[in-house]
């Protein structure tokens, strides 16, 4: 099978081959993968809240015992009809317990796979890349063309309009998380419920929490490698309450947003000009964002990039600890910053 590109892959989802029967989503945004591997298998299914159709099993758990795919790939449903097993992601390699159910054949069930970010010479990878009956997907952060379908389709699908001026504050405001992303249109349809046009008002108003001075002060001394500014924000928002996978999600638009600018510099464009075309950047901010630029590199920012998105995974499966877990990410990325 030949690999998909990033920009196809909702044209393949649209209209998939009737021989595959397992799709891999790979790549640096995780909730893109989670959203597009939970479409496909709750598609692939007569009742997604049936746990004998739709069987969900952890990546772990296939490596320890690789036969255990294979076994609930050929196991027939007690009433028949269709299956789909989701495999949660794991840093551990689960290609031969793959290859194994590809061999063997599949009757009637369907494999989505969460693979993570994968490097291309990853056996998992490899492997659904070159099977007839395989589909690896990528899944990369959004850029604003993406965005604005991501928004324009959400906010339409709930019954809502929006202003153009709102509209383009909003894509400013979001980063390329597809979970994040919709995470704040959730936030925003809630707050405008009761109207049909979200307005400028309603965008300043629900992304102030997001974009406010105070978490922007404590990402800036992170990248900039700024331990006390980053210990006094960092204390001051968790006596706020702001919640650490929100901090993460602003640390992650910054990073995605000076990777852009910081590809432009090496591309040749001067910095005081890349900093003249981040016109939605706060003025306040600009000083800051200069020395981020001369600071971090972009192969740097791609690995700031990966820590941040594996942070905010981590949050989400340990709760518990995401204050830890981005205090942590951050003071991390403060001693990037300062190497």
């Amino acid at each position: 099978m030949v690999a998909v590109k990033a920009g196809d892959v909702e044209g393949a989802l649209r209209r998939p081959d009737p021989r595959i029967g397992v799709f891999l989503f790979y790549g640096p945004d995780m909730g893109l993968i989670n959203e597009r591997a939970r479409a496909v298998a709750e598609r692939s299914v007569d009742n997604p809240s049936d746990p004998f159709q739709l069987i969900r099993i952890d990546g772990d758990d296939i490596a320890s015992d690789p036969g255990r795919l294979a076994d609930e790939a050929g196991t027939m449903g007690l009433f028949g009809g269709k299956r789909a097993i989701w495999v949660k992601s794991t840093s551990r390699n689960i290609a031969p317990a793959v290859d194994a159910v590809l061999k063997s054949g599949m009757q009637d069930t369907v494999i989505v796979i969460e693979g993570g970010d994968l490097q291309k010479s990853s056996p998992l990878r490899t492997l659904c890349e070159r099977s007839q009956n395989a589909l690896a997907l990528p899944c990369y952060a959004d850029e604003a063309k993406n965005l604005g379908a991501v928004v324009d389709e959400t906010l339409k699908s709930n019954g809502f309009s929006i202003s153009r001026d709102a509209r383009t504050a909003l894509i400013a405001s979001l980063g390329g998380d597809r979970l994040a992303t919709r995470g704040e249109l959730a936030k925003l349809m809630l707050y405008a419920h009761g109207q049909q046009e979200i307005t400028l008002g309603d965008v300043d108003a629900i992304m102030s929490d997001v974009s406010s001075l105070a978490m922007d002060a404590v990402v800036d001394a992170a990248f900039a490698g700024e331990g006390t500014g980053l210990e006094t924000g960092s204390r001051r928002l968790a006596a706020e309450g702001v919640n650490a996978a929100v901090l993460l999600g602003a640390a992650l638009r910054h990073a995605l947003m000076l990777l852009t600018a910081r590809l432009s510099v090496e591309e040749g464009r001067s910095i005081p000009a890349v900093m003249e075309s981040m016109r939605s950047l706060h003025f306040r901010r600009k000083p800051l964002v200069e020395r981020h630029l001369q600071r971090w590199t972009s192969g740097s920012l791609k690995d700031a990039i990966a820590l941040l998105q594996a942070s905010l995974l981590q949050t989400r499966r340990l709760s518990h600890l995401d204050d830890t877990i981005a205090a942590k990410t951050l003071l991390d990325l403060a001693r990037a910053a300062r190497r």
